[in-house]
């Protein structure tokens, strides 16, 4: 394993400092077991020996550490088992059962055999059904201990009630694979979900893995092998695909031979009962016949899981996903304007983000990016040279290029000159190049020749219209004769007359599109991914703290019952992490008020100190610049009398008294814990961005400080902390360093579940940003 990739997992978070601290955390961090049993982290050993999660290796967090004398054999032969065996025993297996194969037609046993006799399986398959004696012309047996005949993988098609026997049947009999097709699970409710559970403990005890139940079945065209009831079977390709949809399945395999698109591997999940799709991400990373995964997912089980093995896969593979089911977040009691603005698909995107997943929008980008990925090299910057036959369709590709953050290439003078040469006078050596209407494959050819050769080109986008003269067929294979180390994505326009066009450029390995901006919607993905991979390893900064004044304070409250923390415990955490936050205090009484406002120095800013009330602006609960003890005592005693008859309910414990701060331009800075991913850091500047446009960015944490920066230059008002129409810039670099503080905190103190330091009062170069309002939610179970 390169060195860079481990210490980047240690300073992500993934263990603690002393040997003696790791071992209390392996129970629930078991990918670092070798390095906590000898205190520190060999280099030798391969990053996916530790990224075994426990629900996938549950025997090993069972055993006793003081057991495992050659730790790191154990590990990596664990890995090594699950992940080999997946791939032979489950997608490659030698002998595959059918057990409730049919001899009716239509029925899912016989659809099943079918596809496994008549679709080319070189192996060897085994019907059980006890009533006959032969299907399709394979000798069938009642049982499989009958049979005599040991299995590497069973598919499973009985009635509900007799899965758990046909499984000990298959486990008997070697089985290293199962596959439950058999619906009526944890998808029909309490009793389904505890059959559910049952037959996985059944499959693990048995040392075997199990697909499904509830699924589709799987696919491996490399071996022929369909074992499914779907009755599609593309040809052999490069793109490996998990569905937890079954009929979205059968809609793929449709799509690929319609399109004549390969496919190495398809893989109906089901309802996940043991493996899940961070089992398969983890197995395909490691096989050799598939260049991109790819995955329509409606949940995923253990999100960090997820996280770390995808970012793991995608160093050396694309993963692209496309996730449903995220458009309603569900009910929420958020108090924090972190948690109302978060939700389940922003949770998703930072995480993907994370991690290197390509997230497709729709079910045709998942596939678009998918046949560029694994067709074309990757771009190695955002330059593009458009070629077309029409004026309009280039418009159209370059305004998608700008619009996706990409750029039209300023082309190579020399370059132009001599590709004028080739093309008649009227047509445009400019980007985009324009070979005219009545061009054929001979200007196709020298437009693309000439852009592989410009130094200022990253990737080159090909448009055709048809027209009377066009060569559909000759221009594909013009452009598949000139590809060089630049990506080339075609979008040939139209119906009918450019099909034979689109299908030889599939078969010359040239990705196509039906327009100019999914060809470039793909590009932009390609260029993500690249620039992901050239990204840095992530070195997470630890700021020298008081966590134990912190952990004080905030075991306090839990200890109290006060889990809306106050502005002043709160702000007792920001200055334990050394946030730069005023000198205050809280006064019970007006004359306490103005004590504690002539011992901080005036002007001081006053707010109301209540556990019930969270929004205290709201109903009259700050007062700011009160430059005079006669001026705060007043404020006192008006403030109480106010909101005590607004809320007469709420318990008034006093004011909070803080010194007045300077003025500057105000952020706010948040976290949410999603139950999934872990802590979400949010920024986004204060007023009316957050509270009426919404501008802001999120990132899981823990963050570094490149990953803090990208968050301030994804907002929309970026900008203007960068001076925009003659502003002062303020130091946004300390932003950064705030947020790093913050991930620290939230990262360190798991019982935090929402976060808020709103507003964050931001100056100049060089200037500590001052913490003017802060708010803690605690989690109740915490």
């Amino acid at each position: 394993m390169k060195a860079r990739s481990l210490c980047g997992r240690i300073l992500d978070g993934n263990c603690l400092p002393a040997p003696r601290q790791t071992l209390r955390a392996v129970s629930t961090q078991p990918f670092f077991v070798a390095a906590a049993l000898s205190g520190s982290f060999p280099l030798g050993i391969p990053v996916s020996s530790f990224s075994l999660s426990a629900k996938r290796h549950h025997l090993l967090t069972r055993t006793r550490l003081s057991a495992l004398v050659d730790t790191n054999t154990i590990v990596g032969t664990l890995n090594e088992k699950v992940c080999s065996a997946m791939l032979e025993k489950l997608l490659s297996p030698d002998t595959i059962a059918v057990i409730g194969a049919s001899r009716t037609p239509g029925k899912v046993g016989h659809e099943i055999l079918a596809n496994l006799v008549n679709q080319g399986f070189g192996g060897t398959i085994v019907p059980i059904n006890p009533t006959t004696d032969e299907i399709l012309g394979l000798k069938c047996y009642p049982t499989l201990k009958e049979s005599g005949i040991k299995i590497d993988l069973a598919v499973i098609a009985v009635a509900t009630a007799r899965v758990p026997d046909a499984i000990a049947d298959s486990l008997a009999a070697g089985a290293g694979a199962i596959c439950v097709i058999t619906a009526g699970f944890k998808e029909v409710g309490h009793e389904g979900a505890e059959r559910e559970k049952k037959i996985a403990a059944q499959v693990r005890s048995g040392g075997a893995r199990l697909l499904g139940p509830n699924c589709l079945g799987l696919l491996n065209t490399h071996r022929r092998m369909n074992a499914s009831f779907a009755k599609e079977m593309p040809p052999p390709g490069a793109i490996s695909v998990m569905s937890q949809s079954g009929a979205l399945c059968t809609a793929i395999l449709d799509l690929a031979v319609a399109r004549n698109m390969g496919l190495s591997k398809l893989i109906s999940i089901g309802n996940k009962a043991d493996l899940d799709e961070t089992a398969f991400v983890e197995a395909l990373a490691e096989d050799p016949e598939t260049r991109v995964i790819v995955a329509y997912l409606e949940s995923i089980e253990s999100g960090k899981d997820f996280v770390r093995t995808a970012a793991e896969a995608a160093r050396t593979k694309p993963v692209v996903v496309f996730k449903s089911g995220t458009s309603s977040a569900g009910a929420k009691a958020a108090s924090s304007h972190t948690g109302s603005l978060a939700g389940a698909d922003i949770a998703y995107g930072a995480a993907f983000k994370r991690s290197g997943i390509l997230r497709a929008p729709t079910f045709e980008s998942m596939f678009d990016y998918a046949t560029a990925l694994a067709m074309q090299p990757l771009p190695k910057g955002k330059r593009v040279a458009i070629i077309t036959n029409a004026g309009g369709p280039g418009i159209m590709a370059a305004d998608a290029v700008e619009h996706s953050g990409l750029r039209v290439a300023t082309l190579d003078k020399s370059l132009m000159d001599e590709l004028a040469k080739s093309l008649p006078d009227a047509a445009s050596v400019a980007n985009p190049i324009d070979v005219l209407g009545d061009a054929q494959a001979d200007r196709y050819a020298a437009a693309v020749a000439a852009a592989q050769q410009d130094p200022n080109v990253d990737a080159i986008v090909v448009l055709l219209t048809p027209q009377a003269m066009t060569q559909f067929v000759e221009t594909a294979r013009a452009i598949s004769d000139n590809r060089g180390t630049k990506p080339i994505l075609v979008s040939f326009m139209g119906g009918k007359d450019v099909l034979p066009g689109r299908k030889e450029l599939l078969e010359l390995g040239i990705p196509e599109y039906p327009s100019p901006e999914r060809a470039v919607a793909a590009l932009r993905a390609m260029v993500e991914y690249a620039e992901w991979k050239e990204m840095p390893p992530r070195v997470v900064a630890r700021f020298p703290v008081n966590r134990r004044r912190a952990e004080r304070v905030l075991h306090r409250c839990i200890r109290t019952g006060q889990f809306q923390v106050g502005e002043a415990a709160a702000k007792d955490v920001m200055r334990a992490y050394n946030f730069n936050v005023p000198p205050g205090r809280i006064a019970a009484t007006a004359d306490d008020a103005v004590d504690v406002a002539i011992k901080i120095g005036l002007p001081v800013a006053m707010k109301i100190v209540s556990p019930d009330i969270v929004h205290k602006s709201d109903l009259g609960g700050v007062k700011l610049n009160l430059s005079t003890p006669d001026e705060v005592r007043d404020a006192f005693d008006l403030m109480m009398l106010r909101i005590g008859k607004k809320m007469p309910e709420a318990r008034l414990l006093g004011t909070y008294i803080e010194k007045m701060g300077t003025r500057g331009r105000e952020v706010i800075l948040g976290m949410t814990r999603d139950p999934q991913f872990g802590p979400m850091l949010m920024f986004g500047l204060g007023g009316i961005f957050v509270e009426i446009m919404k501008d802001v960015t999120f990132h899981l944490a823990p963050v570094t400080a490149q990953e803090a920066l990208e968050m301030l230059r994804n907002t929309k008002s970026y900008a203007l902390l960068e001076g925009a129409r003659g502003r002062d810039r303020v130091d946004v670099d300390a932003i950064a360093n705030c947020l790093q503080r913050l991930s620290q905190l939230v990262t360190d103190f798991p019982q935090i579940q929402e976060m808020d330091i709103n507003p964050l009062i931001v100056g100049g170069i060089g200037t500590d940003p001052v913490v003017a309002d802060a708010r803690i939610t605690l989690s109740k179970t915490s």
